[in-house]
């Protein structure tokens, strides 16, 4: 059976995402880590207490979006390659593109997360 992973574009964020995995698993918690380095700010605190209105913000929510739906995947592909090992296509919905580009290997985290930023800076 082939596999596709889908991921989300903006709408799909809300102050707690991904506060468990955080806690939970270091391969989300290290992605997470690498984004709060390279944005300059503590994007994990944003995501996991808000406020609310600033996670909404298009600039935020873009990166916020993209480190959520990469710690979910690094995760899984720890805990599950045996599901994950060789998907046969990673795709998107607007912004999700960003994060289907770093899964198939087209794109790295760091330079996924930099565009994001500045593609939501732009779009706010």
């Amino acid at each position: 059976m082939k596999l596709a992973v889908v991921f989300p574009g903006q709408g799909s964020q809300a102050v707690g995402m991904g506060l468990d995995w955080y806690q939970s698993y270091p391969a989300a918690r290290e992605v997470y880590e690498q984004a709060n380095a390279r944005l300059g700010f503590e994007l994990c605190t944003l995501c996991f207490e808000g406020p609310e209105d600033e996670l909404k913000l298009t600039a935020n929510t873009q990166p916020a979006i993209l480190t959520h739906s990469i710690a979910a995947l690094r995760d899984l592909e720890l805990r599950f390659p045996e599901r994950l090992d060789g998907a046969a296509v990673a795709a998107g919905h607007s912004l999700g593109e960003y994060s289907a580009n770093v899964a198939a290997g087209a794109l790295s985290f760091a330079d996924a997360l930099r565009l994001v930023r500045q593609r939501g800076r732009f779009m706010q």
